[in-house]
């Protein structure tokens, strides 16, 4: 049912009310004042020019409905958007309009509802009630909404109560009015004992969950994303969101799910002290919430499967989805009333068919027994006349001959007469023979029924396995969906091991980068003994210089073994020594400071003298 037949019906209810003399029109200027209005609890731009040109003529009478709905239609109804107006609002108008005519609740002297709760019953029957005009409800939707209700209350509804006020109450088109469903509620005869608080927070219960399409609501616990704390609050589900407030008064809006067909719900293990815990996983975020009990996590889960498998659907309602399954389910009732029906009326026409042929049989019967008595009859007769007539011919044989000739005409005559009689009794015979083809036609005729009959039940058997084929693509389905979060989980697992093979490779890092920087103090230290050893060579080629300069003339001459100074050895072993740590220092490092030394020790090392040859100049004494 989309939003245009709902509105309709409610507004069906105001043009009717405004019809005081129940003639099917209404006045300009009431129609006018209720377009108004609907302009207003609609949330429509008001159009007082297309309103005024609309009913602008020379005849003021009134206007019929089918007047005012292409009004309504066009300027009213097409602009309406949903969610972009109160509902509520809108019907309180309209209930407004109607239950000032028609609504009498002191009728029978008491009332069990308020009239607030008589406003959501009237709600619920424009939901509930047949899409023609007058608005009736059928009596298998007034059982089930008094069943909702009474299960609210926890309480069982009186079939029998119901049944025999429904046979009582006159019903116009097939069902009960609203009027008539309210004033069977308020008569008491179905609530009996119930006080009316309680019928009220059960009209309310049912009203949330039909009208509001509210699928479960209650106070559940629920993990903060930040705080990682639990707090209560009350939950509120609906096919396309899970709203959460402070309380259940609802003031005070926390926050919301959005549910859509890639959310899921799964049962959790107790922890943090919480049982009963399940969560309600989104493609952005999973929340962690807690029941009060084993009962209460399974109706939260299965409310949840619910609203997701309706978004899966594409349906934005559950009760409009379940309104339209109740109906094609009473509309296969009735066609598989009227098949029996019609197969019952069948089977009559072919037993009184039956019944007849039986008469007709027995009416051909009756005949051969009287065709049987009359020729015994006249076999008896003829006979006895063949005896009178020899006795009478052997008198008179005696007497005279020429009687004979006569006789035996006479014979002649009775023979013919006699092989009638034989033709007549073939006749007879084979007329027992049709009624026994007749008889074996019947026969035939219940062998035919017997396979029809076999054939509705073959039938009826395809349709149960058609049946067991939906609940196995249902299981498939379920199964798929299972498999799928098993697959998230497995996704999850490898994520996690990926998140410790990258801990373990940091861990690594900060090891080399330890050892890089112990590394580096021996890189320093090396460099500051490089330093050392570069100053060293450069004391020593300041030494080796200063020892390097020729003797000038006067100057005391010193005898050294092997044709040298004595001194000089010893410098160049240390000479040596210093040649040996360099070459040591260019195996051992790439470092640019390190070669920077290296390059000092080499230079440091080539601003000596060369080596000394064999030959001296200054052991050459002066000439005299």
């Amino acid at each position: 049912m989309d939003l245009r037949a709902e509105l309709l019906k409610s507004i069906w209810y105001a043009f009717t009310a405004l019809d005081v003399e129940k003639s099917g029109k209404v006045s300009k200027s009431q129609l006018k004042v209720l377009s108004h209005n609907l302009y207003t609890v609609l949330c429509i731009p008001h159009d007082p020019v297309a309103l005024e040109e609309h009913f602008r003529d020379d005849d003021d009478g009134p206007v019929s409905s089918q007047g005012y709905m292409p009004y309504l239609n066009k300027y009213i109804l097409d602009k309406v958007e949903e969610g972009a107006f109160v509902k509520e609002n809108f019907d309180e108008l309209c209930w407004t309009l109607t239950a000032k005519k028609n609504y009498k609740p002191d009728r029978n002297g008491n009332s069990i509802v308020s009239h607030q709760d008589a406003f959501k019953l009237w709600c619920l029957f424009n939901f509930l009630s047949e899409d023609k005009y007058p608005l009736v409800m059928v009596p298998d939707e007034v059982e089930y909404l008094l069943k909702k209700i009474c299960t609210a209350m926890n309480v069982e509804l009186n079939s029998c109560e119901l049944d025999d006020y429904l046979s009582q109450e006159p019903q116009g088109q097939g069902g009960l009015t609203v009027w008539q469903f309210l004033d069977m509620v308020n008569s008491g005869r179905l609530l009996r004992g119930i006080e009316q608080e309680a019928i009220s927070m059960a009209v309310e219960e049912v009203y949330q969950e039909v009208i509001e399409d509210v699928l479960k609501q209650g106070y559940l616990w629920k993990k903060g994303q930040l705080r990682r704390n639990w707090s209560e609050r009350w939950f509120m589900l609906k096919p396309s969101v899970l709203s959460y407030y402070m309380s259940e008064e609802r003031k005070e809006k926390k926050g919301s799910i959005a549910l859509d067909k890639h959310c899921c719900v799964e049962v959790l293990p107790d922890r943090d002290g919480k049982r009963c815990m399940f969560c309600v996983k989104t493609s952005s975020r999973t929340y962690e919430m807690s029941a009060s009990d084993t009962r209460q996590r399974q109706e939260w889960t299965l409310a949840i499967q619910t609203a997701i498998r309706l978004q899966a659907e594409g349906k934005k309602s559950l009760h409009k989805d379940l309104k339209q399954k109740r109906r094609e389910q009473r509309e296969q009732r009735e066609q598989r009333k009227a098949a029996k029906e019609e197969e019952t009326q069948r089977l009559k026409q072919l037993q009184e068919e039956k019944e007849r042929k039986l008469q007709e049989l027995e009416l051909l019967k009756e005949a051969q027994r009287q065709a049987e008595i009359l020729l015994q009859e006249e076999e008896q007769r003829r006979r006895q006349q063949h005896e009178e007539m020899q006795r009478t011919l052997e008198i008179q044989l005696r007497e005279a001959e020429q009687a004979r000739a006569s006789m035996q005409a006479e014979m002649v005559l009775k023979e013919a007469e006699a092989e009638r009689q034989r033709k007549r009794i073939t006749e007879l015979e084979e007329m027992q023979e049709r009624l026994q083809e007749a008889l074996q036609q019947e026969v035939k005729a219940r062998h035919d029924e017997e396979s029809v009959r076999y054939a509705q039940a073959r039938l009826l058997a395809e349709e149960e396995e058609k049946l067991k084929q939906l609940m196995k693509l249902k299981e498939e389905q379920e199964e798929y969906i299972i498999k799928t979060q098993l697959e998230k989980q497995v996704l999850k697992q490898e994520m996690e091991n990926k998140n410790k093979c990258l801990e373990e490779a940091q861990k690594q890092l900060e090891e080399v980068r330890v050892n890089r920087q112990r590394v580096d103090q021996d890189v320093m230290a090396a460099q500051r003994k490089l330093r050392q050893a570069s100053t060293n060579v450069k004391h020593w080629n300041v030494q080796m210089n200063r020892l390097m300069h020729p003797i000038e003339p006067g100057d005391k001459r010193t005898n050294v073994s092997g044709g040298g100074f004595a001194g000089y050895h010893p410098l160049l072993c240390r000479r040596d020594s210093s040649l040996k740590l360099k070459q040591k220092v260019e195996e051992k490092g790439s470092d640019p400071v390190r070669d920077g030394s290296k390059e000092n020790v080499s230079n440091g090392g080539n601003r000596g003298p060369p080596p000394p040859s064999d030959a001296d100049p200054m052991a050459t004494e002066p000439s005299n």
